[in-house]
């Protein structure tokens, strides 16, 4: 690894290492004061609450160490942005878990959740909000004066409802209902065993009762419900209704609590289910939108979390404005090619 240098001190050269973590990856990348980026990697996942916080730290620190080797350059500071980092005590936590490792005493140092990575892939505006809708679901909102609005996000007991899982959860809720005669005819009857290569729902049920099947697979079944919705199934038009004034509220809420209503705010859009750009969802958010808060306006983002994390280090590093903008590009040219690459 780099020898370390004084906090606060930067060498004429020198990279800033920045990391996106989530439930099911971590990305990494480290990017030089001119924005080339001179590493990255991939590794495991890394979110405290669903591997431990250990766990989580380790995937961390290899990434980091691994990606400042690679660049071999002095390291000017970092910026580590993870899910699951949702309660205060929860990034103090974090951060009193890395500070004994070797390059977090170096430069600049940011630890945060990843919902501020994906509002700064987003925008650079300083009164903005940013709503994720991915494995779960979750939202962020910033004012220039650098107060924020956040939320708990820890499911159900923190009022939260949507994201792939409950997606998945809540097709095949419906599926079972139909197959034994509680409920109303859907697609979901046939598309999901499908998905599954299994001959019916119960062989379904079955599998996930006896564990032949994996909870977490029921994330990958947004797809179906985006199908079966374009198909005319009113239950699957129904469910994405409802997760799209979920969508709307988080954004709502966030603004309202900014005191941004009367604001032209930028409201990002990121994770899976939204990235996935079905039209018809995402023209029902923005009518949603437009009658909770008339001034915002959508900004779908596709590019991964990474991107506003390395620029969001850069800045803290002191790096100039055209490093951030030659870095964006480079950037979300290189992740996608890795998303290409791992399929």
């Amino acid at each position: 690894m780099t020898a370390p240098h004084s906090a606060g001190v930067h060498p004429p050269h020198g990279v800033v290492v920045a990391i996106d973590g989530g439930g099911s990856k971590t990305d990494a990348v480290a990017v030089d004061r001119a924005g080339v980026v001179r590493a990255h990697s991939r590794g495991a996942a890394s979110n405290p609450q669903t591997q431990g916080l250990d766990v989580a730290v380790a995937v961390v620190d290899s990434l980091v160490t691994e990606v400042l080797e690679s660049a071999g350059l002095p390291l000017l500071g970092t910026g580590v942005f993870v899910s699951g980092l949702d309660l205060e005590v929860e990034i103090e936590s974090f951060r009193e878990a890395v500070a004994h490792l070797p390059w977090a005493a170096i430069g600049s140092s940011l630890v945060d959740n990843d919902m501020f990575a994906l509002l700064r892939t987003g925008t650079q505006e300083s009164n903005a909000i940013a709503v994720v809708c991915g494995t779960g679901i979750n939202g962020v909102g910033v004012r220039a004066d650098g107060e924020t609005a956040r939320f708990p996000a820890l499911g159900a007991i923190s009022g939260d409802w949507g994201g792939g899982s409950q997606l998945g959860e809540q097709a095949l809720w419906f599926a079972a209902r139909a197959a034994d005669g509680r409920g109303a005819a859907t697609e979901f009857s046939r598309s999901i065993p499908d998905f599954f290569g299994l001959p019916d729902i119960r062989a379904v049920i079955e599998g996930l009762h006896f564990g032949q099947i994996s909870g977490a697979s029921l994330a990958l079944l947004s797809p179906i419900v985006f199908d079966a919705a374009d198909a005319g199934d009113l239950i699957a038009a129904s469910i994405l209704d409802r997760q799209a004034e979920e969508i709307v509220s988080l954004a709502g809420a966030a603004i309202a609590r900014l005191d941004l209503d009367d604001l032209p705010v930028p409201v990002v859009l990121g994770g899976g289910v939204l990235a996935a750009g079905n039209l018809s969802f995402l023209a029902a958010i923005e009518q949603k939108l437009s009658r909770r808060c008339p001034l915002a306006r959508i900004l779908l983002v596709r590019d991964r979390p990474i991107v506003g994390a390395a620029l969001l280090t850069l800045e803290a590093a002191g790096a100039a404005l055209q490093a951030t903008v030659s870095a964006r590009s480079a950037l979300a040219t290189t992740f996608a090619r890795l998303d290409e690459a791992h399929g």
